[in-house]
């Protein structure tokens, strides 16, 4: 992990000290659940409890005893036992290294994903304000980097809202497969530990039990999370690239913004160079070159093997923290994106009104023109006009062959560009939903991303909300849409339609906002059953008096 492309909410899940209080609570919770069957005397999981929970573990101490055992969890074990004392003894009864290895990595890709998830939120925001903003500003289309014919900015911005709300629906999923426990002993077979335990875990870090594991939880799983991360990071940089070729100097439809004080060059003062989505572009193939690892991770030895730790190692950090401050960089830059609406109008109507033809092509056809003959009819009146050489509505109404079927108004009505964009509402209906009328414009910049769109990693972090782990969430209060929510319900909530104040706070007006989305330190799986009032082990022994 790089400090210049980290964000701490999130590498925070992946420090040492993180990792290793996971693991306690994955062995403490497992000595609960034995002492509840009967198998540890309950006072040693109480014990445990109370020597070691809040302890901040010596990872010096860690580390030093790993050097000599060259084995982690047991160097864990070890310092846990300097801790806890003799009643050490009973923990990680049945279990093995990949019991607490497996559950943490998941705990660790669970809470990530929530972090995703809320920058994912962020950009959706920031992209339906500026796309309700440009609803109707018109611009070319292009196929091949050629004008084609004309479209809006705003559906530009639409086209990405929906991408990435698909995005965020795949990373769901992702992170729904992903949110598995296994504490299934050697070879997964529960030989030496009752499969009651491993619900109790499960229930209580928030995961549900892996239906079948060998010794370790399938990869298959983290293969599909990984992939994920790599298809948004390809949103991201498609987005990136759209923006980078429209700041071309001889485009300039839209632009970083540029702040002040700002450079672009250290050599030419007059530069200002599209460095964010540049930057973007870097980052998304780093996050692309992630998946293959994990594809192949998928490929392990009969019951087990670690060749998949060490990548694990890797990629589950950097491919995590790397997106982190992608999706908050490009939320940023979205924001603060500088748009320049005649510009776009210059670039329309430079080629003369070639960006009609067609227009032209299907009123020939209408009037009894075969289509060969009205694209003959049409391409060559066109191809004057790319050499510069006249105005296409003109030649069209000085040849004899295109008057035989359409009068001088019927031609000039062809070039109406109100024709173009007559559907607009319709398209921005779908992907918003309901009717948006495209006199609607937005509050003002929405202040929820976390990295400025003017400066490299410069900026406030975003404010999370409140599904995100309260241990991960900026002492924010959510606004007035999340009022009364209650992360943990276990069902997807339609959130009221916010004042315009807060009308673009993340996912509220897309009613996408789950009420129970991440658990967090809760513990709680927003897909499985919740835990029993009692936290008892269905078919344990009654405590002992």
């Amino acid at each position: 992990m790089i400090p210049r492309y980290s964000r701490p909410e999130m590498t925070a899940i992946w420090e040492p000290q993180a990792r290793f209080q996971i693991w306690f609570e994955i062995e403490a919770h497992a000595a609960d659940a034995l002492a509840q069957l009967g198998v540890i005397p309950a006072e040693a999981a109480r014990t445990v409890w109370e020597k070691a929970r809040g302890v901040t573990f010596d990872v010096a101490r860690i580390d030093e005893i790993e050097r000599e055992t060259r084995h982690d969890v047991i160097a864990f074990l070890t310092h846990l036992a300097e801790i806890v004392g003799p009643e050490a003894r009973f923990i990680h009864q049945g279990m093995t290294s990949s019991d607490v290895l497996d559950t943490c990595l998941n705990v660790q890709l669970t809470r990530a994903a929530d972090i995703l998830l809320a920058d994912i939120d962020r950009l959706l925001a920031a992209l339906k304000r500026r796309a309700l903003e440009h609803k109707m500003t018109p611009t070319i289309g292009r196929s091949h980097g050629i004008h084609a014919e004309p479209v809006t900015f705003g559906l530009k911005l639409a086209f990405a809202y929906a991408e990435f709300t698909r995005a965020r629906e795949r990373l769901v999923a992702a992170r729904k497969d992903v949110a598995t426990c296994a504490i299934s002993g050697a070879v997964g077979t529960f030989a030496q530990i009752d499969p009651r335990v491993e619900a109790h875990v499960a229930k209580a870090m928030g995961l549900s039990p892996e239906p079948i594991s060998t010794q370790v939880i399938p990869r298959d799983r983290h293969a599909m999370y990984f992939a994920t991360l790599g298809v948004i990071a390809s949103s991201i940089e498609r987005l990136a690239v759209e923006i980078r070729h429209l700041q071309r100097t001889e485009v300039l439809e839209a632009e970083e913004f540029f702040s002040e004080g700002q450079k672009g060059s250290s050599a030419m003062p007059h530069k200002r160079n599209p460095v964010l989505t540049e930057n973007l572009t870097g980052l998304s193939r780093m996050v692309r070159a992630y998946v293959t690892p994990a594809l192949e991770n998928v490929v392990l030895w009969h019951e087990r093997d670690i060749s998949h730790s060490s990548v694990e190692r890797m990629i589950g950090p950097d491919a995590t923290v790397t997106l982190d401050f992608a999706l908050t960089r490009l939320c940023g830059l979205i924001d603060k994106l500088v748009v320049y609406p005649d510009n776009m109008r210059k670039n329309l109507d430079r080629l003369g009104g070639l960006v009609h033809s067609q227009r032209v092509l299907l009123a020939l056809t209408q009037k009894g023109a075969s289509r060969e003959e009205a694209y003959r009819l049409v391409q060559r009146n066109a191809m004057p006009v790319w050499r510069g050489e006249g105005d296409f509505q003109q030649l069209l109404q000085k040849d004899s062959g295109i008057r035989a079927f359409l009068s001088d108004a019927e031609i000039a009505d062809l070039f109406d560009l109100a024709y173009h964009l007559k559907h607009v509402d319709t398209i921005f209906a779908r992907v918003f939903g309901g009717a948006v009328s495209w006199s609607h414009r937005a509050p003002g910049p929405v202040a929820l991303c976390g990295i400025a769109g003017s400066g490299r990693g410069k900026g406030g972090p975003a404010p999370a909300p409140p599904w995100v782990p309260q241990v991960l969430a900026l002492p924010q209060d959510p606004p007035a849409p999340f009022a009364g929510s209650t992360p943990g319900s276990g069902e997807w909530r339609k959130m009221p339609r916010p004042r315009p104040a807060s009308a673009f706070w993340p996912a509220a007006s897309a009613g996408l906002l789950p009420k129970k989305h991440a658990p967090g330190l809760q513990r709680r799986h927003p897909f499985g059953p919740e835990p029993s009032s009692s936290g008892r082990i269905p078919g344990a022994p009654p405590p002992s008096s």
